[in-house]
């Protein structure tokens, strides 16, 4: 079962790359064809609470599968070892790092509205 996660885990960038890539292409191609754009669309502003929803919502799973494997580790050396603190917080500390990078592109994203 863990092996299937991991699997997934690692194949899940490929099979979103591809599709951020064409929707990048897209929006860059629609850009360049219009001359002036003073508002921004129906679609655009779909498009934007799409990302910002996905920025939160990946960042915040990874940051969790992330602090459940780092903070089960850091413990258990945090026992073994009292002196470890400074260094097993630290780790923790990173990876709950990117779900605060995720919502702050989340709430700029969303500011964009």
């Amino acid at each position: 079962m863990r092996k299937k996660l991991a699997t997934l885990l690692l194949l899940l960038p490929l099979v979103f790359l591809p599709v951020i890539g064409v929707a990048v292409a897209l929006t860059i191609s629609t850009d360049q064809a219009t001359t002036t754009t003073t508002t921004a669309g129906p679609f655009d502003r779909i498009a934007i609470a799409f990302a910002a929803a996905a920025a939160v919502g990946l960042s915040s799973l990874s940051a969790g599968l992330a602090i459940s494997a780092v903070g089960s580790a850091a413990v258990s050396a945090l026992a073994e070892k009292p002196e470890t603190f400074f260094r097993s917080f630290l780790v923790v500390a990173l990876a709950e790092a990117l779900a605060i990078y995720g919502l702050i592109m989340g709430i700029l994203l969303w500011l964009k509205l």
